[in-house]
């Protein structure tokens, strides 16, 4: 009780929703101190089967500036209490709320569950939006075209949008992608499915009148074969034209083996690297110590056990030093746990096992 006011209400901010309800019943000092417009800055909302939020706190939800829902498909009345939620923050604020995450869970019961969802979204920013930041990697439906154009129109100051989720299809075509770029001038971070990708798509990247790009996360997934694959080229002229960017890759299990190698590019600034295509990956392994070894930071691997990628991972590790995390789901040597402890001096969190245990398996931590 003697910290003040200001610090009780910055770790009040921490809280999710339900544990800062509870606290309004702790005292007096501390009702008053949830009144706080600090206490509400980041927010996260359970919308979950036997949850609720309650009537009293809505005007409060308006002081929010960075919301976190997380909801559960299986019930629709879920999603209803997301909405509710997101029109208190949005309709009843000033303007303020800047950050959106929306995160599902739980299994989706219908391909087109999220319809309702989408339609809502649209229909609450329609009242006015300041969203600078729009996450939607944890939706596991998929956004339509149409969606996506709603949304950039009605948020043009956004900076940050990430609309490479976990759908089956892509469903986000490069035209729609340009449109994007032309209504929000401000955007400099961007997730998207590689497919949605295009050599005009990164002519418009490339304007002088567009701010330096910092992050491209790229998704790449089935959608790759009805594509025409991106040039070397082309990446390069980005790299030089925005020379901070570092890009994030996940190659999906979906993506067939002979478009693997097309997608790994030298000239792509790649910092983070998913390889979770359950393939052999020998020859991945071997361009991506060729390629990315100045910049690759983060590396996650799901493959086959052999003597052979204990070889390639060896070397992987003289060549990446810049490493901060590796995490390889498959059983591997001693001999390369002890070569990326050695030669990676960064390296501070890895999941090298060197027999199989039970799910999840868990990581290393060294700093």
């Amino acid at each position: 009780m003697d910290l003040p006011e200001e610090i009780l209400a910055h770790i009040f901010s921490f809280l999710p929703l339900q544990d800062k309800c509870n606290a309004f019943t702790v005292c007096k000092a501390w009702s008053n101190i949830m009144t706080h417009p600090s206490s509400w800055k980041d927010t996260e909302v359970r919308c979950e089967s036997g949850t609720s939020v309650p009537e009293r706190y809505s005007a409060l939800l308006s002081l929010v500036r960075n919301l976190k829902l997380i909801m559960s498909l299986t019930d629709p009345a879920n999603r209803k209490t997301a909405l509710w939620v997101l029109r208190q923050a949005i309709a009843r604020g000033d303007g303020r709320l800047q950050g959106l995450s929306i995160c599902c869970v739980g299994n989706t019961p219908l391909f087109y569950a999220g319809q309702d969802l989408q339609q809502g979204l649209v229909d609450i920013l329609t009242n006015g939006s300041s969203l600078t930041l729009l996450d939607l990697k944890g939706v596991p439906f998929t956004l339509s075209d149409s969606f996506v154009r709603s949304v950039a129109m009605l948020c043009p100051a956004l900076q940050s949008l990430y609309v490479n989720n976990h759908s089956l299809v892509c469903g986000v075509n490069a035209e729609t992608l340009r449109q994007v770029l032309k209504s929000c001038r401000s955007l400099n971070i961007l997730g998207v499915f590689q497919a949605s990708l295009s050599q005009d798509v990164f002519k418009d990247l490339m304007l002088p009148e567009r701010p330096a790009l910092k992050k491209l996360e790229l998704r790449c997934e089935r959608s790759l074969k009805y594509t025409l694959p991106l040039c070397d080229q082309i990446w390069l002229e980005l790299k030089l034209r925005h020379p901070r960017l570092w890009v994030e890759l996940e190659l999906d299990h979906t993506l067939p083996e002979l478009h693997v190698p097309g997608v790994l590019q030298p000239s792509i600034p790649v910092r983070c690297l998913r390889l979770l295509t359950w393939t052999l990956l020998l020859n991945e392994v071997r361009i991506v110590g060729q390629s990315y070894a100045t910049t690759l930071e983060f590396l996650e691997l799901q493959t086959t056990a052999s003597s052979e990628l204990n070889y390639v991972l060896i070397a992987l590790a003289k060549q990446c030093i810049k490493l901060q995390e590796v995490h390889c789901y498959c059983v591997v040597s001693q001999e390369v746990i002890t070569a990326f402890i050695t030669n990676c001096p960064n390296l501070y969190r890895y999941t090298l096992k060197t027999h199989k245990e039970p799910h999840p398996w868990t990581c290393t931590k060294l700093k």
